[in-house]
Parts: C-alpha cells; sequence; structure tokens
C-alpha cells in the first residue's frame, strides 16, 4: 500500500535553503563592495585577486592547498587521491610553462583549479543532498581563500580611509593594565633571539593551526555526508569578516609603529619598549596612508581564544597545543608590540560573544542564548566607550579600572561557560529527515 509522503520536511528546507542562498547572495554583494573600494583606490580587490590565482602565479600557496584541504572532507579517500594528484599535477604544468616563459614561480593554482572542479562536477554530475553537500565543501575551501584577500583589502581601506590614529587614547587607557606592551616588548628582548623566533612563527602559522583543528572536526564528513552543525572554521572566518569593520571605528595601529622605531617619521617618538610615553590630554594622530588600522579589537587574540576554546574536547595533545597556542599568541601581540594591553581585553570578549552567536546558531536560540550574546556585545560596546572617552580617568585610577576592566571580561567569560555547559546537558532538537530510498555510491570525481 502506497501512502502519501509528508510534505513536512519539505517545509523544514524551505527556510534553510532560502538562508543559505541570503548568506550566498549578503557574501557576494560584500565582495563586490570591497572590490569597488578597492578599485577606487586604484587597487585590485578580493575579487581580481582571487580570479587571477586561476591562471597567475598565486601570492600564498599554502593557503590554497589548506582551502583543497577542507574541500576534500566530503570526498571518499579514492576520490580525495583523485583531487590530490589532479592539483599537484596541474602544478607541475604550470611550473613547466613558467620556468620555460621565465615568469614569476608559485604554486597552488592546481589546488584552487580542483576545489572549482568539484563544485563543477557538483553542478552538472550530482543531484539532491549529495550536490549541496559538494557545493558545501568547495564553498568551504574558497571563502577561506576569500577571507584572506578580503582581510588585505579591508586592511587597505583602513589605511587610506582613516588617516588619523586613536592610539594616544588607548596608550593612555593601557595605563589601568601596566602597560603590559611595554613589559612584555623588553622581556622578548631580553629572549632573542630564541623567544622571538619561535614567537614568530607561532603567530604566523595561527590559521594553520586552526585549519588542522578544523580538519579534524570535519573528519567524519565524507561518511555522514553532512558536516557537523558547529566548527571552528565557521567563526574564525566570521570573526575575519565583522573584526575589521571595528578598525574602521576606531582606527589604532599599535605602539611599536605610534610609539616605536616601525612608525618612522610618523611616530610620536622611538620610545616603545623602553620608555612609557607622557600623554596629557589625548588626540588623533595623523599616520601614514601605508600602516594599516587593526589593533581594536586584536583579532590575533580572538582567533587564537577560538582556537583554544574548540580544542577542548580533543585528545591531550590537541588541548596543550591550545593552551600553548593562546600563551604565545598573546605574548606575540604584547611583545612585539603589535597590541596594547586593553586590545587584548576587547578581542577576548569580541571572541567569546561571535562564538556564542555561532554556537547558538547550532544548538538553537534560547534565552540564554540571546542573554549571552546580547551581555557580551553590550560589553564590548562599553570597553571601546571607555578606550575613547575615559582614557585619563583610566591612567588617574588604575587601581580602580584594571579590575574592572578584567571584571568585564571575566564576566564574558563566566557568561559563556555556564551557558555552554548547560547546552552541554541538553542535546541540541535534531531536523526532521525524510527516509531516503539507497542512493547509489557517488562516482569518482
Amino acid at each position: 500500500m502506497k501512502t502519501k509522503p509528508s510534505r513536512i520536511p519539505a517545509r523544514a528546507r524551505r527556510p534553510r535553503a532560502i538562508l543559505w542562498a541570503a548568506a550566498g547572495a549578503a557574501t557576494l554583494g560584500f565582495l563586490v563592495a570591497l572590490e569597488c573600494a578597492a578599485r577606487g583606490y586604484g587597487l585590485p580587490g578580493p575579487i581580481t585577486h582571487h580570479a587571477r590565482e586561476v591562471v597567475f602565479a598565486p601570492d600564498s600557496g599554502p593557503l590554497l592547498y589548506a582551502g583543497l584541504a577542507l574541500s576534500m572532507v566530503v570526498l571518499t579517500w579514492r576520490q580525495r587521491l583523485v583531487a590530490t594528484g589532479a592539483a599537484i599535477g596541474i602544478d607541475v604544468a604550470f611550473f613547466l610553462v613558467r620556468w620555460a616563459a621565465g615568469a614569476e614561480m608559485n604554486f597552488g593554482n592546481g589546488a584552487l583549479w580542483v576545489v572549482l572542479g568539484i563544485a563543477v562536477v557538483a553542478v552538472t554530475r550530482r543531484t539532491g543532498a549529495e550536490r549541496l553537500l559538494l557545493l558545501k565543501g568547495s564553498g568551504l575551501g574558497l571563502l577561506l581563500v576569500a577571507g584572506h584577500k578580503t582581510g588585505d583589502t579591508w586592511l587597505l581601506i583602513t589605511s587610506k580611509t582613516r588617516p588619523t590614529v586613536l592610539d594616544p587614547y588607548v596608550a593612555l587607557a593601557d595605563h589601568a593594565l601596566g602597560d603590559p606592551s611595554w613589559l612584555a616588548g623588553r622581556i622578548v628582548e631580553a629572549t632573542e633571539p630564541i623567544g622571538p623566533f619561535l614567537l614568530h612563527v607561532v603567530y604566523g602559522q595561527l590559521p594553520l593551526a586552526a585549519a588542522l583543528v578544523g580538519l579534524y572536526q570535519l573528519r567524519h564528513v565524507a561518511v555522514e555526508r553532512r558536516f557537523p552543525a558547529h566548527h571552528l572554521v565557521r567563526t574564525f572566518l566570521v570573526i575575519g569578516l565583522l573584526g575589521p569593520a571595528v578598525y574602521m571605528v576606531f582606527p589604532v595601529v599599535g605602539p611599536v609603529y605610534a610609539y616605536g622605531a616601525d612608525g618612522g617619521a610618523w611616530a610620536v617618538g622611538h620610545l616603545w619598549p623602553d620608555i612609557l610615553p607622557s600623554i596629557g590630554a589625548p588626540q588623533p594622530i595623523p599616520f601614514d596612508g601605508i600602516t594599516p588600522r587593526n589593533c581594536m579589537p586584536s583579532l590575533h587574540t580572538a582567533w587564537a581564544v577560538t582556537f583554544f576554546v574548540h580544542t577542548r574536547k580533543g585528545s591531550r595533545a590537541m588541548r596543550w597545543a591550545g593552551t600553548f597556542w593562546l600563551v604565545a599568541t598573546l605574548s606575540a601581540t604584547l611583545g612585539f608590540g603589535y597590541h596594547y594591553g586593553v586590545d587584548l581585553v576587547a578581542g577576548v570578549v569580541f571572541a567569546l560573544t561571535v562564538e556564542a552567536a555561532m554556537r547558538s546558531l547550532a544548538h538553537g536560540w534560547d534565552r540564554s542564548a540571546t542573554w549571552l550574546v546580547a551581555h557580551g556585545t553590550v560589553v564590548f560596546t562599553v570597553l571601546l566607550v571607555a578606550y575613547r572617552r575615559l582614557p585619563q580617568e583610566m591612567a588617574a585610577y588604575p587601581w580602580a579600572y584594571g579590575p574592572l576592566l578584567l571584571l568585564a571580561m571575566a564576566s564574558v567569560v563566566h557568561g559563556y561557560l555556564r551557558t555552554t555547559a548547560r547546552w552541554g546537558t541538553t542535546a541540541a532538537p535534531e531536523p526532521h529527515r525524510e527516509p531516503q530510498p539507497p542512493q547509489p555510491r557517488p562516482e569518482p570525481v
């Protein structure tokens, strides 16, 4: 006896499809807007940078292969071997042609071709859920690379559109925390050459470490034929998307530029990290049109905090790696003079607020999730207002404002731990799935 198929799954899937379409349209619109903004300054934007790497020498081969690795989580092991071989073969062909023509040498075109090929196969040779899965995998790899290009364009825009910076305000507010950047800078100098070398490696390889953790979290996608509800790469991409927008509101270059030798003629003085600057009434200071205004908040801190959070449920080695990367990244951001202490406080609040919002999308919004995200947003806003409007008071009364800053940050940390612990004891509602007939084994790409 035949039964009429239920229409509930179709209605349940329709809002999700609309959400994906809206997210895709918003992302495309954002990239186009950044492309137009960069073109206004006579420079290529993220779309142009991405498109030229299909043929010309890429800027970052390892990043493209990291994107390919993320895309291949949707493939079977046989398909992964075929995809990897195809990427290497294409790169060898490009290498030989460039070598013969005397052109610029680099690698990574093959990885990008294969990522795009996965999308083409999904559209032309797959249907239904299998097509969507392959498109998600390809999109994840492309977004990793596009996020890097978008960040470069954002930094260009901040340097061109913000002729003055607010470093005197932040440096004055940093007195409330005891000027940690000046202290850390002297410590790093005292550990040369081993200390700076190790911190540079950790600071520069944070994206690679995050990609490895992301691959670990996505290791079952090929078998289960679906992505987990939440993973590290999602939060990383959202932090990189939202963070630079704050740079436009609160442009800061960092102590090594504003008060150090790296600032050249634009620096207030070559004081960092040996001499604390004497600041009266803070005023915005003019700065060059090259240095990015990328300090407030510290996105490296935000990414390191997110990396730390996502390694808590891994193996012991992964937990130790997460702790090491967090401590080393915070030490590098301060010790190299890239950030002030108050930048790091804002970065922690920013990271946990974004992570809470992303987890809420996976778990389901409830009252605790709404309060947590609202609380984090309010605390982050209050921090920025205090740095801008109350820096003299914060410097004059460090015994009061220093603990207040730390308590504000701790309140967000406590709220995040309490809310996510409660989520851990209540399973997220499972979406209703329509029974599917057995599907044929996917053909190799």
